[in-house]
């Protein structure tokens, strides 16, 4: 099977560059055999800079380069000529991006906002110069200071997907399917657990050109917070959404104990999933009369809006871009 594009994990060994000595130097000059200290102070070590990048969806670009180096500061030199500062390694990565340090495992930082530039490995200081150190008793330091020497480590990156609004529900529940149908996303659809093996993310067009983001997220099984299945590698995703957009299939034999099932585990993963506004969606309703529809509605929880949908016919469509438009309208 071909691989997949979509890499949301990285491990990148990134060094930064050395700072450059600073200059032990005397002024000599023709007429001025004994001048004083005129050595120029060495130049920064480059640092590796991640920046966060609208145009990127995936951390595939960075898979194949697990070794970055940063170049060193250049030494100072005679005339007070300060060395020259070691290139800067930026590198582009998606919004949503978050990085770890990959011994401790601690968050460093996360990019969240287009164009935002962190620094994963500062460059070493470079070293003063002799000049730095003349003084009124001392008029002809013959020292100067090393430069600093960089910084390196394994380091962790991780994309958490940025999404207005994630599907939540078990292999099968319809999502790739509703995705397909709100959007111009071209999902994969089968009836078969675990069709979706990446998150994909579609524009849903609302009224007067408005628009927001909805993002399918890989089924999740019961267990999943433990690692079972697939979905421990994406349950991450879930935590950039703003509304959470349950989703329960029809013909399930129990609605609210599946809905009960799927929150916890996202409370087993993270409890803070839990304070995101929910709304559940019976998909496959097309299948249900209305006397069907209110005895399913007992089952319930009362304490969650809910809507049934058919992503084949159409049905209730509308009304949930309308709910959905509302609820993350709430959150501005």
């Amino acid at each position: 099977m071909a691989e997949s594009n979509f890499i949301d994990y990285v491990k990148i060994f990134c060094a930064s560059g050395n700072g450059g000595a600073g200059s032990t130097h005397l002024r000599r000059e023709k007429y001025i055999p004994k001048g004083g200290p005129d050595g120029g102070d060495g130049g920064r070590g480059g640092h590796i800079i991640l920046r966060a990048n609208p145009q990127f969806w995936t951390l595939i670009h960075l898979k194949y380069r697990k070794h970055i180096k940063a170049e060193d500061g250049e030494a100072g030199s005679g005339q007070l000529r300060t060395g020259k500062n070691g290139a800067d390694i930026y590198l582009d990565v998606p919004l949503g991006t978050v990085a770890k340090d990959a011994e401790t495992g601690e968050v460093l930082f996360e990019l969240v906002d287009a164009g935002e530039e962190k620094i994963l490995v500062k460059g070493g200081r470079g070293g003063l110069g002799n000049n730095n150190f003349k003084s009124a008793t001392n008029q002809t330091p013959r020292y100067s200071q090393p430069g600093e020497p960089g910084c390196e480590g394994w380091f962790i990156l991780e994309l958490k997907v940025l999404a207005d609004v994630g599907l939540v529900g078990f292999p099968n529940a319809g999502k790739s399917t509703l995705l397909a149908s709100v959007t111009a996303a071209k999902p994969k659809i089968a009836n078969y657990a675990f069709t979706t093996l990446e998150p994909n993310l579609g524009i849903v067009r609302y009224y007067d050109d408005k628009s927001f983001i909805i993002a399918d997220i890989p089924g999740i099984i019961e267990g999943a917070h433990e690692g079972k299945g697939i979905g421990l590698r994406f349950l991450r995703h879930i935590e950039r959404n703003s509304i959470l957009l349950f989703m329960v299939p029809a013909d399930s034999d129990d609605i609210a104990k599946e809905y009960g099932i799927l929150l916890n585990e996202l409370k087993q993963y993270n409890p803070e999933l839990l304070v995101k506004e929910r709304i559940l969606a019976i998909s496959k309703s097309d299948m249900l009369d209305s006397q069907m529809k209110a005895d399913m509605e007992k089952q319930i929880p009362a304490n969650v809006e809910h809507i049934f949908i058919s992503s084949i016919s159409g049905e209730g469509l509308k009304e949930l871009k309308d709910m959905l438009w509302e609820a993350l309208n709430r959150h501005d």
